[in-house]
């Protein structure tokens, strides 16, 4: 690496690229992975304790006042992923990987101590919900950027994805955990380990976090061309102690940048849909479609099976484990199938095959042979594939954009798609209302179907082949010289 005048000549993205799969790579993903894990976990313990807040004996909450505890929490999410995405492309993306992890594990141990039941504690109780949203928001933005940039490119599908979809690995953890609690213990305590369930997952990882490098791509990018040699030094100290040969490497595939301001949000607008009009579109409907399909069942799920199945509620959790072991085991089986047989073919074949499903299991729904078991299956079905082609979308936002600005890509995205994902639950709750008109549901599932189709066309139309491809040659740094 040389610089002259402010510029800088690298191979590390090849470098990078050119590696094996090492223990290196596997402590990456233990310790940044856990990210989507702890989503998942919150998510669920907070619509399981839900009902419990609303008793005497905890904080006595109104309906009212238990529904605004999602809100909050969502509203976190995409302040956090907005404001930390910005710092995680300015500061990097190892300090803002520690930092949103302290703020997470901060937010949930202080929604453990709210206690009474007047408005202090109510206003307590949501800062600390939208505390840990937005560390969890965080979190998104900090972390797929920093596992793309130092995964290899022929691994980076399948890990993007497997990653992602241990979000329901966290949903199961939370279901099963709030299930034994509020059965075992005591209401007032049940609730409040509830909540400690993630900050003991997230202690776990917070040493792996500590002895990560950054990503020598952000460094080189920065114009920090020492440390970025040292750590991809280390990178590849770790695969030759695994019995890897790295090969020379040829100096045409060499880039070269100068390193340039950082970008605000608005730069960052003028960037995406000023040069990125067609990947912009791309990634916004894909993260849209998903969301909003994703919501409206997710979070409607168990009205449901106690409206129209006539589950009892204290049984209607076990059946999310269900639904959650298809979303999955889908991403973990399938997720290199993106790597292989390519990104436009697997993410568009999800989106549509999904929609298709859950189109046909609707008419079998309207047509009323569905009991709760077949019904969940065929969820589970239908979301073994959705789950990977939302998977996808994460994935497609985080690799078609410069590394420049790829976190706080990966944060307006983010925003965008749970602002209109969260028009789901409201509109689906709706149609559910007393479970008495099940065609009304039957419509809405049509409506979810064709959502995701559209996703799926518009991914076949414009998506971009990036399976295999340097980073650097999916989306071209800004701050790449040019001759």
């Amino acid at each position: 690496m040389t610089q002259d005048l402010g510029t800088i000549r690298s191979l590390i993205p090849a470098r990078i690229d050119r590696l094996d799969w090492s223990p290196f790579h596997t402590r990456v993903i233990l310790a940044l992975g856990t990210a989507w894990v702890l989503d998942g976990l919150e998510i669920t313990v907070a619509s399981a304790v839900g009902p419990v807040l609303s008793e005497q004996e905890t904080l006595n909450l109104s309906s009212a006042q238990v529904g605004l505890i999602a809100t909050v929490y969502l509203l976190g999410e995409v302040f956090g992923a907005l404001f930390f995405g910005r710092l995680s492309d300015a500061l990097g993306r190892r300090n803002l990987f520690i930092v949103t992890l302290g703020v997470y594990l901060g937010g949930n141990a202080l929604t453990a101590l709210t206690w009474g039941n007047g408005t202090a504690a109510l206003v307590f109780l949501y800062l600390t919900r939208f505390i840990a949203g937005a560390g969890i928001g965080g979190e998104y933005a900090a972390i797929n950027s920093a596992i793309d940039e130092m995964m290899p490119a022929k691994y980076r599908g399948r890990v993007d994805i497997g990653v992602n979809g241990t979000y329901w690995g966290g949903a199961i953890i939370g279901t099963i955990g709030t299930y034994v609690l509020l059965n075992t213990v005591d209401l007032n305590w049940a609730w409040r380990i509830g909540f400690l369930l993630g900050p003991i997952i997230g202690l776990a990882i917070w040493g792996l976090r500590r002895h990560l490098p950054e990503s020598p791509r952000w460094l080189i990018m920065h114009g920090r061309q020492a440390e970025a040699e040292e750590n991809i030094a280390v990178i590849e100290r770790a695969a030759e102690a695994h019995g890897q040969t790295l090969p020379p490497l040829d100096d045409s595939r060499a880039i070269e940048i100068r390193p340039t301001r950082a970008h605000g949000y608005l730069s960052l607008l003028r960037v995406l849909f000023r040069q990125y009009p067609s990947r912009s579109t791309l990634g916004a409907t894909l993260m849209i479609t998903q969301s909003f399909l994703y919501n409206a069942i997710f979070f409607t799920y168990t009205l449901v099976l106690t409206k129209f199945y006539g589950v009892e509620e204290e049984a209607a959790p076990l059946y999310l484990v269900a639904f959650a072991l298809g979303n999955l085991i889908g991403p973990l089986t399938i997720g290199r199938l993106f790597d292989t047989v390519g990104r436009r073919k697997m993410i568009s074949g999800t989106y549509l095959l999904s929609g298709l499903l859950l189109a046909i299991t609707a008419f079998l729904f309207d047509a009323g042979v569905l009991n709760v078991i077949t019904q969940t299956i065929a969820w589970s079905v239908i979301f073994f594939f959705a789950s990977a082609g939302a998977s996808a979308a994460y994935l497609t936002v985080s690799e078609i954009f410069p590394l420049e600005i790829r976190a706080q890509a990966i944060a307006v995205f983010f925003a965008i798609a749970q602002c209109f994902g969260a028009i789901g639950p409201v509109f689906y709750g709706s149609l559910i209302g007393e479970g008495d008109d099940p065609g009304k549901l039957f419509i809405g599932y049509l409506i979810g179907a064709a959502v995701m189709a559209v996703g799926g066309i518009v991914e076949l139309v414009i998506g971009i082949d990036a399976e295999g491809k340097s980073l650097e040659d999916v989306a071209t740094p800004l701050s790449v010289v040019t001759r």
